[in-house]
């Protein structure tokens, strides 16, 4: 006759307990399925055990014996549905665990993904940007387009000081010029503008920042400075649309010498 003593049903309830008491926690995949592998091979011990009884019932014929094969029949067929209760709610740890890991690296994909640089076309350039520098950039633009030049300013400045090397700087400091330009500062216009031509001269915002400090010039009444700068302008970027348009205002400048006083012829 097979019977479990009481200190090897103590320790097989044992041995069930640990992995129950593991399970209140976290696993990750590997100590789930030991322990769902673990409680299974429990299971078929107990299963071969109980075969093992129902064979052994037929030979009996002892009526106390029976009776004591009986019960621990009975107690290993509601150990094993423990075990089994356990199993399934490893299973449906283990399950909810990796759908856990996926939504977590598919959101972690997703910020990375934010992080990461991306394609965008600059005055015909394209050029890798931040997606917080497109976000300040286009913030700040917002501001200059609805009149907020003062706001724009400060956005602008800001985006120069904070990404100075952004594809987007040349524009900023570009349209920095023209905000100061709208408030009649034409000084600080001026300084800008000239920021775009010291700074980033080979970007397609150069020659036109050339062009406005000319006409800041021209603003100031300065027209020796502004037809300087239109001379500049067409020897530096003579192929541009701004090196045209300074063609046209020199036209229009009236000659320096035109407003000398005339010399008044000596007597004899």
């Amino acid at each position: 006759m097979i019977k479990l003593s009481k200190t090897r049903f103590a320790c097989l309830l044992m041995a069930c307990w640990l992995p129950l008491q593991a399970s209140a926690g976290l696993f990750d995949d590997d100590e789930a399925r030991k322990a769902i592998l673990d409680l299974r091979a429990k299971v078929a011990q107990l299963e071969q055990q109980a075969r093992d009884m129902n064979a052994r019932l037929d030979t009996k014929s002892d009526k106390s014996a029976v009776l004591d094969m009986l019960n621990q029949h009975e107690q290993d067929m509601q150990e094993m549905a423990r075990l089994r209760g356990q199993i399934e709610q490893l299973a449906n740890q283990l399950s909810n665990l990796q759908k856990n890991q996926r939504d977590y690296y598919a959101d972690l994909d997703a910020r990375i993904k934010k992080l990461e640089p991306q394609q965008a076309n600059i005055d015909g350039r394209t050029a890798e940007v931040l997606p917080s520098e497109k976000q300040s950039y286009d913030a700040a633009m917002e501001q200059f387009k609805s009149g907020d030049y003062k706001g724009s300013i400060n956005a602008l400045q800001d985006f120069v000081r904070r990404y100075p090397t952004s594809a987007y700087a040349a524009n900023a400091q570009y349209w920095l010029g023209n905000a100061y330009y709208a408030q009649h500062d034409y000084k600080n216009a001026i300084a800008a503008q000239q920021a775009v031509v010291s700074n980033y001269g080979d970007s397609a915002k150069a020659p036109d920042a050339m062009l406005n400090i000319a006409s800041n010039y021209v603003e100031l009444g300065d027209e020796k400075a502004a037809r300087k700068t239109f001379q500049q302008l067409v020897k530096q970027y003579p192929d541009s649309g701004a090196a045209a348009a300074a063609k046209e205002r020199l036209a229009t400048l009236e000659p320096a010498s035109a407003k000398a006083p005339a010399k008044k012829a000596k007597r004899k």
